[in-house]
């Protein structure tokens, strides 16, 4: 008997079709590491041991309330992947990143002084505290000149960390 082509799935309805394989890989790996009891579902206890891996112990009961919350019942590798979905969604296109830099960069030079972007940072609108700032600039440190290479900083911020 001939064997029966999996069905493909039309439209945006399934969560895999919002990822590359890739990324569904990584996300899969996350899990897998969070899921601490290998039970197939990530819950309190796993959370909380989770932290303690990272080095954050006594984390409030509250807080890992609030995070198993945001689940629209037990997560499942699927749930897992539909939240990341559901926050990524809200990430604004590179383009409008982009061009929200590029206010700062009248010359179109494609990077900005690190001193002035941190000045901005932390006079204007949202301010940045001075810590946001440190991990602004230690997770994208600016070159030797004091420059942060912004379109560089765009792409993370769109695509996520460019893996060797």
């Amino acid at each position: 008997a001939p064997k029966k082509a999996k069905k493909k799935v039309e439209g945006g309805s399934n969560v895999f079709s919002m990822f590359e394989q890739t990324q569904i890989q990584e996300f899969k790996e996350a899990f897998t590491i969070m899921d601490q009891n290998r039970d197939g579902f990530i819950d309190k206890a796993d959370l909380r041991d989770t932290f303690a891996a990272l080095g954050r112990l006594n984390v409030k009961n509250e807080e890992l309330e609030d995070m198993v919350k945001e689940a629209p019942g037990p997560i499942n590798f699927t749930v897992f992947l539909t939240m990341f979905g559901e926050k990524l969604k809200g990430t604004d296109p590179e383009e409008t990143i982009l061009n929200a830099f590029k206010i700062f960069d009248p010359e179109g030079k494609g990077h900005i002084k690190a001193d002035y972007i941190k000045e901005m940072l932390m006079t204007q609108a949202d301010r940045f505290s001075q810590e946001e700032i440190n991990q602004m600039f230690a997770a994208f440190p600016p070159d030797v000149s004091g420059n942060l290479d912004y379109k560089n900083l765009c792409y993370v911020i769109t695509h996520g960390e460019e893996k060797d």
